[in-house]
């Protein structure tokens, strides 16, 4: 069977045959930082039933937690309380009543969101709820979303989905009249930084520089603090963005730009495409460098076909990564022309490290022009995101940065 590029986990390891580490002593929510107030209403809503919605919406910024609480919620709603076992299995995704999707794909298909609605039916065979849920909610073509709206308004008894997206305006209006909307706090800096220096023992230093830099998005924050490569990448892309000059500049610039987020988006495929292919094989009983039937050629296409959509995606996520990082630099520039760029150290610069060249630019420029680049970067991020070439939608966007008009 091709893997879908929309990952559905059903069910997994066998109950009396899974390892189960040490619970928390705060299990599930052990994993959930930051989000206190969200935490305290999910547990309300999984232990008192008059509290309970049988529709969620968990919003919040990227890096926010938005998934960790709601697998932490799902293992609170299917375990009794006390059973260990049962949570770790939720949380690693291994236990019967949970339906989890996450796409990496461009988007969530009719396909897919029928799977889980059709899922939902199902009584729960081992816990008290079975839950469904969507980590990627705001990828649902409207279309889409309309196969979910019955099962949302009246789902079964003993069934609640847990959707996510970074806000409710994400989704459709018919999508939110139906669901309870929880929205998640914006973590500081320096509690970010804090997080990445327990987990990785890192440098303060390099944490907290990591955490700004990411604007507090904690996956994007630790890669940053555990990656010099990483981080010598976004101090290059910047300041090829600060020296452009012309056409000749944009058109350099955006190549190289393009080329460093397909090479990231190739080490983050390769391995798992290649894995993928193989188990694909072996499950059809073809030994490696055999020659493949025609009879299963179309099997291994439709595993290429999901694989190149997740490769896609997530080109498209460097490529957005890479406008976040430059919108950041461009409100710094505002912040400077308007006297909001903290101290002579800088502080409440995110791209503090490039004070001088940001001062600079901010004398140079106009506000208005600032403001020319920074809407030219969301509609780059539109047009990119619409499936506009990556590096065409770049170039015109440098040409702006360069010339401080809209082509």
């Amino acid at each position: 069977m091709a893997v879908s590029a929309a990952t559905v986990r059903l069910s997994g390891m066998d109950a009396a045959t899974s390892p189960v580490p040490a619970a928390s002593a705060d299990a599930p929510w052990g994993d959930v930082w930051g989000q206190d107030a969200a935490v305290a209403a999910l547990r309300e809503a999984a232990s008192d039933p008059a509290a309970m919605t049988h529709a969620w919406l968990i919003t919040g910024p990227p890096g926010s937690g938005r998934s960790t609480l709601a697998h932490a919620f799902a293992a609170a709603l299917i375990a009794e309380p006390g059973d260990e076992r049962a949570m770790h299995q939720v949380l690693a995704g291994t236990h019967p009543d949970l339906t989890a999707l996450r796409t990496e794909g461009v988007i969530i298909s009719i396909k897919d969101a029928r799977a889980l609605v059709e899922r939902s039916y199902f009584a729960p065979s081992l816990g008290r709820y079975r839950v469904i849920v969507m980590e990627d909610a705001d990828r649902m073509a409207e279309r889409t979303s309309n196969v979910l709206l019955k099962a949302l308004e009246e789902p079964p008894e003993r069934t609640v989905w847990v959707l996510c997206a970074p806000s409710d305006a994400d989704l459709l209006p018919t999508i939110r009249s139906r669901v309870r909307t929880l929205r998640l706090r914006e973590p500081d800096v320096a509690d970010v930084a804090e997080l990445i220096v327990r987990r990785s023992d890192v440098d303060p230093a390099i944490a907290e520089q990591s955490a700004r830099h990411a604007q507090r998005h904690i996956g994007m924050a630790q890669r940053l603090a555990t990656d010099a490569a990483a981080r010598a990448r976004r101090d290059a892309t910047l300041r090829g963005v600060l020296g452009v000059r012309g056409v000749g500049d944009a058109v350099e610039v955006a190549g190289a730009i393009v080329a460093a987020a397909t090479d990231d988006a190739k080490a983050l495929t390769a391995e798992r495409d290649e894995a993928e292919r193989a188990t694909l094989l072996r499950t059809l009983g073809i030994a490696e460098g055999a020659a493949i039937p025609p009879a299963v050629r179309s099997q291994l296409s439709a595993l290429e076909d999901e694989q190149k959509r997740r490769a896609t995606r997530s080109l498209r996520d460097g490529i957005d990564r890479v406008l976040t990082d430059l919108e950041s630099m461009f409100r710094d520039v505002l912040m400077l022309q308007f006297g909001r760029g903290g101290d002579a150290a800088g502080d409440g610069l995110i791209n503090r490290e490039l004070e001088p060249e940001l001062r600079a630019l901010a004398a140079a420029w106009t506000p208005d022009r600032t403001l020319t680049v920074v809407d030219r970067i969301g509609i780059t991020r539109e047009n990119v995101e619409l499936n506009a070439a990556p590096v065409l939608a770049l170039e015109s966007m440098l040409v702006t940065v360069a010339s401080g008009r809209i082509p």
